[in-house]
């Protein structure tokens, strides 16, 4: 915790001296979500990292400390923190993802704050939709339960590349080893079923402290990291495709002044691979082929760069290159088609309309879009594909067959997350209606 005291100024001192070094703004950034069941301890959770990582001022401590004594709770409930949204949930008003963020000396981090609720299931795909990691809790006296295995399921369809499951409340099972390794071999067992590549288990207690950011000296069975060790140390560099280079153009730079009276550049985020100066590069969908003569960043130019780095490449041809235009290596084609299958989580109280319209977007490009076929909805409490039924609700998960109106670049969803995600948008309200992974 962060006094606002002269502890606290020198700490601030110590983030702003850090802040101004290029090792801290430098830093790796980790995005990571949390699902749970509904109080599995989700909120304490993130409020213990916070406060035992001192991301938190003392006046926002005692803020929960006064209102936990109000309540006569017998602790300070540290689920206050994060728990801002209740107010709108008793409301009946729409609950979104809250974004949550801090840092240690090693690593800064983003918290998408998801709602574990089954109706929300939406809200979850959007929060992990961008993660590199996803927390799953689980009530050490509940064990595996039906919601696990739905967060489990969004998380494979997703393709989250780290899976940590904190199996919490152990100090309501008086920190039984045994009960731990049940629920470990009952989730190793259902998780054989989906496609998971990097998954941890950690016993905690979020209200105790226990193996959260310090080693708990209740469980001197466990010998693994803490919650906090392991998310400063999971290796995230090989999250990003870097064999299939993808340059999705966002925007064309003409400074138009003296200085720069002949630069064009094309700037935006690299979506895959590697690109190097001289290498030979192809501009989909035109086909139109050149080299790369520079890549610059900050005023600089530098010899190579990488997902997911944002650049500005100049070319040693004039080719006719715009917003929604994708730069390859000419050994490194994706595929360029008008028909795509995509698992789709439907984001609108309005249900799909079979055979209709939908504006379609995919990195840069805006394309529009018909439904051809719904080939199957997924139960995602028991992951059976339900065929014949062709009405897509809110949160439901189906696989849809669409055709386009142009060809777009694409990859596989499971090859890289970028070039293989898209969005629906409804043309007339011009809301977001459906989030979809190529398959």
């Amino acid at each position: 915790m962060v006094k606002k005291s002269d502890s606290h100024l020198n700490n601030e001192q110590k983030i702003m001296t850090e802040f101004s070094t290029s090792g801290y703004l430098n830093m790796d950034l980790l995005r990571f979500t949390t699902a749970g069941s509904v109080d599995d301890g989700k909120s304490t959770l993130i409020g213990r990292l916070l406060y035992d990582s001192k991301s938190i001022f003392e006046d926002q401590y005692e803020a929960i400390k006064n209102t936990s004594e109000k309540r006569g709770e017998e602790y300070v409930n540290l689920a206050l923190l994060t728990d801002g949204l209740r107010a709108e949930r008793e409301q009946g008003i729409t609950i979104d993802v809250a974004y949550r963020y801090f840092a240690t000396p090693k690593r800064k981090f983003i918290i998408a704050d998801t709602p574990g609720h089954i109706q929300y299931t939406r809200n979850m795909v959007t929060g992990a939709s961008t993660a590199n990691a996803a927390i799953i809790l689980i009530d050490a006296r509940k064990g595996v339960i039906e919601q696990t295995m739905r967060h489990t399921y969004i998380a494979s369809l997703l393709r989250i590349p780290h899976i940590i499951v904190c199996v919490n409340k152990m100090d309501l099972v008086n920190f039984d080893e045994k009960v731990f390794e049940k629920i470990k071999t009952d989730y190793t067992e259902f998780a054989k079923k989906l496609d998971l590549n990097d998954v941890y288990f950690l016993p905690i207690s979020a209200l105790k402290g226990d193996n959260v950011v310090n080693p708990s000296s209740n469980m001197d069975w466990y010998k693994g990291e803490t919650l906090m060790s392991l998310l400063e140390n999971i290796k995230i560099e090989d999250d990003y495709n870097h064999s299939n280079a993808r340059f999705p153009v966002q925007y064309v730079i003409r400074p138009m002044n003296n200085e720069y009276h002949d630069y064009r550049g094309y700037a935006g985020r690299i979506a895959g691979g590697i690109f190097k100066k001289g290498d030979a590069i192809k501009v989909l969908p035109s086909g139109h082929t050149s080299k790369i003569k520079s890549i610059d960043i900050d005023a600089q130019s530098i010899d190579e760069a990488f997902a997911p780095m944002s650049v500005t490449l100049t070319l040693e041809d004039e080719i006719d290159i715009s917003r929604g235009d994708t730069i390859v290596k000419t050994d490194e084609q994706p595929e360029l088609t008008q028909d795509i299958d995509v698992m789709v989580c439907w984001l609108n109280e309005k249900q799909l309309v079979p055979n209709g319209k939908y504006a379609l977007k995919q990195t840069t490009k805006d394309v529009r879009c018909v439904v051809k076929d719904v080939q199957y909805k997924v139960n995602i409490n028991t992951l059976e594909q339900i065929e014949g039924d062709k009405t897509v609700g809110l949160n439901d998960i189906a696989r849809l067959t669409l055709r386009l109106t142009a060809p777009i670049v694409i990859d596989k969803y499971k090859q890289n997350r970028i070039t293989g995600s898209l969005i629906l948008i409804d043309e007339a309200s011009n809301v977001t209606v459906g989030a979809g992974m190529i398959v």
